[in-house]
């Protein structure tokens, strides 16, 4: 006959198990994201330091969308909505981005591509979104994305028939960066 179990080790075991699983569930979020940028799966772009190669007489249709958090005071909108491109051909795309608040705000925006087969042949060379960005009170400014779809994609069985693609960011207001909140007039007031 066995014994029975402690009543104070079993809770300490149920309470190394839910430390465990909590602390796996805040790496899933960064590990996801890597994997992700990895291997364009759940529609997220690749980057690229520049266009394969050949640009193919085959078009695509790409349409921008621009998101804030419920969270993030900014203004966020594409400068057009869409835009047709040749398939391996270099485009440059605008959003625009307005601070309304009397307050700097610092954001990061967060990015995806629809239909998701299309995303690991949506690539991108150079984009705001690699970057914190910071806007002080009142400003606007334009952000741009550069961006090719990859000439592969055509003989994708499950991508080659894709004919449209969705290039969507959502901002998150991030903590200032130190040496901007050291420049904001609360910042100033804390010291006097």
């Amino acid at each position: 006959m066995t014994a029975p179990a402690r009543p104070g080790r079993t809770a300490l075991m149920l309470v190394g198990v839910a430390l465990t699983m909590a602390s796996l569930s805040f790496a899933a979020v960064p590990f996801y994201s890597w994997f992700c940028r990895v291997t364009g799966y759940g529609g997220t772009p690749e980057r690229a330091a520049a266009a394969p190669g050949p640009i193919l007489d085959r078009t695509m249709m790409i349409r921008f969308d621009a998101n804030v958090d419920r969270t993030m005071p900014w203004e966020f909108r594409p400068v057009q909505n869409t835009m047709r491109v040749r398939i391996g051909e270099t485009a440059l795309a605008f959003f625009e981005a307005y601070n309304p608040t009397g307050r700097v705000v610092a954001g990061t925006a967060s990015f995806n591509v629809a239909p998701d087969q299309a995303g690991g042949y949506f690539d991108k060379i150079d984009c705001f979104c690699f970057t914190e960005q910071v806007l002080q009170p009142g400003e606007r400014v334009q952000m741009p994305v550069t961006f090719f779809v990859d000439p592969a994609i055509v003989d994708d069985p499950e991508a080659g028939g894709i004919r449209e693609i969705t290039l969507s960011y959502t901002f998150f207001e991030t903590p200032l960066p130190e040496t901007q909140a050291m420049l904001t007039p609360a910042a100033t007031a804390d010291t006097n």
